[in-house]
């Protein structure tokens, strides 16, 4: 038996939760349902603290939508909303690596050209010639009824982490 798609969102919602701040409020016409925050820094010290060795800042915004399905245009104005939505929150600096902008899609199901959609997206944008970071676009759907899950180059880790919520809920 598939788990509905509600119990799914509250699943995720919980997991995320953990690290990232959860935004619910955000103003769209499009099926969001939250937001997730993260943010890292990592220093390296030599002796005190006011000889740095090194420093890496992590950033990532995660939006997630959920619907009964996603037409492909639906998907990309998901995917392209969010990607418009989480380049300005990005502070590009001689400590920054990386924003990523992650876009995960609940579905109980998924057309073939919702996937294809989904998984040929792609965006990346470098900060001065990547000296100060650079921002990717994650994506990835996963089909409740199925329980598939299918992202883009980029979103390849979302796979093992959405086997492992449907793992959890058994």
């Amino acid at each position: 038996m598939a788990i509905s798609r509600e119990v799914f969102t509250e699943v995720l919602k919980d997991s995320y939760s953990a690290y990232y701040s959860i935004h619910d409020d955000v103003e769209t016409d499009l099926p969001l349902v939250f937001r997730a925050d993260y943010g890292a820094r990592d220093e390296k010290y030599w002796l005190t603290k006011k000889v740095k060795v090194w420093a890496n800042e992590k950033n990532e915004y995660c939006y997630v939508f959920s619907a009964e399905s996603f037409s492909p245009e639906l998907a990309d104005r998901c995917m392209n909303w969010a990607w418009e939505d989480g380049l300005p929150r990005v502070k590009p600096h001689a400590e920054h690596q990386c924003t990523n902008v992650k876009v995960i899609f609940i579905a109980d199901s998924v057309s073939e050209e919702t996937a294809r959609t989904i998984k040929k997206k792609s965006a990346t944008k470098n900060y001065k010639f990547g000296l100060h970071g650079y921002s990717n676009l994650l994506t990835g759907v996963t089909s409740l009824g199925t329980e598939k899950t299918v992202t883009n180059s980029a979103g390849h880790e979302l796979v093992p982490y959405f086997k492992k919520l449907f793992a959890a809920r058994a």
